[in-house]
């Protein structure tokens, strides 16, 4: 009778997890240390569970919260060297036509430092030589390129420093706090690191890559001699190298064949380059500097998964680690360098913990041309396989997923799906060979790829042929729609996030600041100019009645990348065109719902729906139904 007890448990799925512990806001997260290592100050909700800034005296207990945003929550923050003050950043309703506001510590009273109608501020620079200082990059003159400008942190004054030609997305300044560096984009869809001697000189062109090739500065050496710069010139992969000013010889700091540089690591105040991560399957430190050897090392061996030092004082004797698990929560500490001890802050969701979570398993299989694709795998527990399958397509798609803790996929497990991420051809991360197999490829080898990872959830026996489901954001919500046109037999259903149905449409209506991109673009998914008639071949919107499965569709109003009008025109298509679809826009949104009130009616609405094609759980949507804001159609 036990026996049975045992094989009984060992083949259900663990009680389900609320989704507001999956996708409510965080407990507290994003610590930040101030410059002279006093304060803590990092984010959490307040009473009406929007998220604020918060401050506590480092030792003390004496949290305190800073800011009062009214709606939307404050997601980007980071201090100034005056060590009184705070900057964060806040659209509206999604727009993203960021503000840079200033809060004081000691009397909470907060400035716009930005307040231009329709703008869009850019931060640029921060130095400790110069605490009253901030460079922002801003569209005043013309919405499609930002200048520099000088804002005193004082007085609020704004100044126009160095003007942008139209073609530059990227600025650089040096350690006294002048912009010398830039990098610009080229007509043909490559880029140009340009530099200048001073600020009264004009600019020159250090290097430049094709359209097929990227680089840019990164940052100029504390002397100013030196400029940092990734490129993947003469290579597959990004590399960090080292540009001599005078010289103008390059010389390598670190590099891998296949993996590209993912982060730098970079002393406070030397502006010396300790250590560069490259992700490949999971994150992976090349230190440089032999004095944090040992700091890097008892980080290591303090508690598993993967960690990121997120913050240090000028001193350099203090650090904030994050330690990253994909089945629990972000845990953060204080490392105290002298002593190499650890002082646990807080994690940002302890309900996570204990929780009946699932890993996240690298994997990796080779598509129908010989390409190596890797991914992630995420398995429900408790049920043996076959099960219900769900890919879950990443946007960009010049990004990447990476392993860690991922709500979707915790959520999508624990209803009973297995969950397949994958690093489809285009995706970041993986050098040039890799990125350009995915020009001209958007429901091409793109999507090939993805059905590639279909058979092998098949083959491997992880899934059912006839229960997989397609969902993504962005390109992975463009992914679902090719999925259901261009595959119409492969997928159960599939749920599309803010993505492009029209290729020609969402080229044409993208934010005027990313003009200086378009050529990228043309590079990349196909040129509007010449070529409509290949756009169109590859758009979903065009293709609506080859559809069977049913299709769920969700859209922010105020999303300034995919534009509200992607989704209504398919939405409109497909019912007159009598094929299945649901649809809800958030009237404020934008691409992507920030909002914990929006995530929680979306994923509900999401779970029912993949319920009903998939046959997997779902948590009743309950008093979560319709509320202001939301339009179900």
């Amino acid at each position: 009778m036990q026996s049975s007890t045992i094989h009984q448990q060992k083949t259900e799925l663990p009680p389900l997890i609320d989704r507001e512990i999956l996708f409510g806001n965080p407990e507290k997260t994003s610590p930040r240390l101030s410059p002279d290592g006093k304060y803590l100050a990092y984010i959490a909700p307040d009473e009406n569970n929007v998220l604020q800034v918060q401050l506590r005296t480092v030792g003390e207990a004496d949290d305190r919260q800073l800011t009062a945003d009214k709606k939307r929550g404050i997601r980007i923050f980071f201090w100034t060297y005056s060590g009184e003050e705070l900057i964060y950043l806040q659209d509206t309703d999604g727009d993203e036509n960021w503000h840079l506001f200033l809060v004081n510590i000691q009397s909470n009273l907060v400035r716009d430092l930005t307040p231009f109608q329709g703008i869009q501020a850019q931060p640029i620079a921060l130095d400790r030589n110069f605490p009253n200082d901030i460079l922002v990059g801003l569209n005043i003159s013309d919405r499609r390129k930002h200048d520099v400008y000088r804002i005193n942190l004082k007085n609020g004054a704004v100044e126009f420093d160095t003007d942008n030609p139209g073609n530059i997305v990227g600025w650089t300044a040096d350690a006294q706090l002048q912009v010398r560096a830039a990098t610009a984009t080229t007509d043909d869809g490559g880029s140009e690191l340009l530099f200048r001697e001073t600020t009264d000189k004009s600019w020159e062109s250090l290097r430049k890559w094709g359209p097929d090739e990227e680089g840019g500065a990164v940052e100029f050496s504390e002397n100013g001699k030196v400029i940092y710069l990734i490129g993947n010139h003469d290579a597959n992969a990004q590399r960090l190298i080292a540009f001599d000013l005078q010289t103008k010889q390059e010389t390598e700091i670190a590099s891998d064949s296949e993996y590209d540089v993912s982060d730098i690591f970079i002393h406070p105040t030397t502006r010396e380059i300790q250590a560069v991560s490259f992700y490949k399957d999971k994150q992976e430190w090349q230190i440089l500097d032999a004095s944090i050897v040992e700091d890097f090392g008892a980080i290591g061996k303090f508690r598993p998964g993967e960690f990121d030092i997120i913050s240090r004082n000028l001193a350099d004797t203090n650090w904030l680690v994050a330690y990253i698990a994909d089945d629990g929560p972000v845990y953060y500490y204080a490392f105290d360098r002298t002593s190499k001890t650890f002082t646990f802050l807080f994690s940002n969701k302890s309900k996570l913990e204990g929780l009946p979570l699932s890993s996240m398993e690298p994997i990796s299989y080779t598509a129908r041309d010989g390409l190596t694709i890797h991914g992630y795998l995420t398995k429900p527990l408790g049920i043996p396989t076959p099960v219900p399958t769900v890919l879950l397509v990443h946007g960009g798609p010049w990004a990447r997923d990476i392993w860690g803790y991922d709500p979707e996929a915790q959520w999508l497990a624990n209803r009973g799906y297995a969950v397949l991420q994958i690093n489809f051809r285009g995706s970041t991360g993986y050098g040039k060979d890799f990125l350009n197999a995915g020009n001209r490829e958007w429901a091409g080898k793109m999507h090939d790829d993805l059905l590639d990872g279909v058979n092998w959830l098949v083959e491997t026996g992880v899934s059912q042929q006839d229960k997989i489901a397609i969902m993504g954001g962005s390109y992975g919500g463009y992914a679902a729609l090719v999925g259901v046109t261009f595959s119409p037999d492969v997928f159960a259903c599939a749920v599309d996030i803010v993505g492009p149905s029209n290729l020609i449409t969402m080229m044409q209506t993208i934010p005027p600041y990313w003009e200086a991109f378009k050529a990228i673009e043309y590079h990349r998914v196909g040129n509007l100019e010449t070529e409509p008639e290949f756009l169109k071949s590859r758009s979903p919107l065009f293709f609506v009645d080859r559809i069977q499965k049913p299709l769920l569709i969700a859209q922010g109003a105020n999303d300034p990348r995919v534009k509200e009008s992607e989704s209504e025109q398919i939405v409109n298509a497909m019912k007159q065109a009598g094929k299945p679809v649901e649809y809800v826009l958030y009237t404020d949104e934008g691409h992507g719902f920030a909002r914990p009130e929006n995530r929680l009616h979306f994923y509900a609405i999401a779970e029912e729906f993949l319920a009903k094609y998939l046959g997997g759980r779902f948590e009743p949507a309950g008093d979560i139904a319709n509320h202001s804001g939301v339009i179900d159609s």
